[in-house]
């Protein structure tokens, strides 16, 4: 086993390969003839003596000597990355970085941070996805994201978290409900409601049941799972039909007439869910991190205005 040989070109390809499950894919990522890069990942197991990926199989998948090695790489090419970027590394911050952002706040959440981070970042370039908070701790664990904006505590071991922020829920009624009568709700008003809630996958579904009570002590036909847009579940309501709970920041976009109307504050401890972002590098793009976190609890401050006396943090994985 020659390793000097082995180069970090090649290791790219392997781990291209092994994130496409696709040669194909692989090579167009890589911006390489598909052969080309065939004929480096050959040449890569050879030096190696192992075979890296079982081609009979479609999707190809690593072999379990594979699967050992390209984490190796992952490793070996992220500390080249930050060798590069320590070098090229000037006052402010500067470089690719990879944010995955669960979608019950893309739509809340990143308005408010996006413009301003950007214009106080030119140098950054920022590349967003929407992924779910399982797919989001899968890829921070495969170093395809950099980090990841959702709701914590996740306590997943190898990932840091920054709380950012806590953000108060809010029931949401129909018009007409004899709840509205009450100036807030407790848990048992919510528990005799049909509510409408976020599907299977979703961390915002598991703290509303949560906190509603575990999903298998509500009677049939108490839950619905539907949509996995807040402005949806807010229609189904508005028609007459069940009620549903929504975070600050969607209650904030709706009208001062429906507020009025159709919101109410739930009795303390108030239950809230807490915004946080997500890192499995400590130190690779720190300053980049540390800038995003600052921007985002700067924009979030004053949209959620002074938070609760006594708060109620709700697992986004109970």
């Amino acid at each position: 086993m020659d390793l000097t040989q082995v180069t970090l070109t090649q290791m790219r390809y392997a781990v291209a390969v092994a994130e496409t499950r696709s040669f194909r894919l692989a090579s167009e990522r890589c911006h390489v003839s598909q052969s080309g890069l065939s004929m480096q990942i050959q040449k890569l197991e050879d030096l190696l003596g192992a075979v890296l990926f079982d081609r009979r199989k479609k999707p190809v998948l690593p072999t379990k000597e594979g699967d050992a090695a390209i984490a190796q790489m992952r490793v070996i090419l992220r500390e080249t990355e930050r060798l590069g970027q320590i070098l090229a590394e000037e006052d402010a911050p500067s470089g690719p970085f990879r944010l995955g952002v669960i979608p019950t706040m893309s739509s809340t959440v990143l308005p408010l941070f996006l413009h301003p981070f950007v214009e106080a970042n030119p140098r950054v370039d920022l590349v967003i996805e929407e992924l779910k908070t399982e797919e989001i701790i899968a890829r921070l664990h495969a170093d395809t994201l950099e980090a990841g904006l959702a709701a914590t505590p996740l306590a997943e071991t190898g990932l840091v978290e920054e709380p950012l922020a806590l953000e108060p829920l809010y029931a949401y009624l129909p018009p007409g409900d004899p709840l509205l009568r009450k100036r807030r709700l407790t848990q048992a008003d919510l528990s005799a409601r049909e509510l409408w809630v976020m599907p299977e996958g979703h961390c915002f579904r598991s703290q509303v049941l949560s906190y509603c009570g575990a999903e298998e002590a509500i009677a049939p036909g108490r839950v619905k799972f539907e949509s996995g847009s807040f402005e949806t579940l807010i229609q189904l309501v508005d028609g007459g039909m069940g009620a549903t709970i929504v975070p600050a920041l969607v209650v904030r976009a709706l009208s001062p007439e429906k507020k009025e109307a159709q919101v109410r504050p739930l009795v303390a401890p108030t239950p809230v869910r807490e915004i946080g972002l997500v890192t499995a590098r400590t130190d690779f793009r720190r300053r980049i991190f540390e800038a995003l976190a600052k921007t985002i609890r700067e924009c979030l401050a004053p949209a959620l205005g002074r938070e609760p006396r006594r708060s109620l943090v709700l697992d986004p994985r109970a």
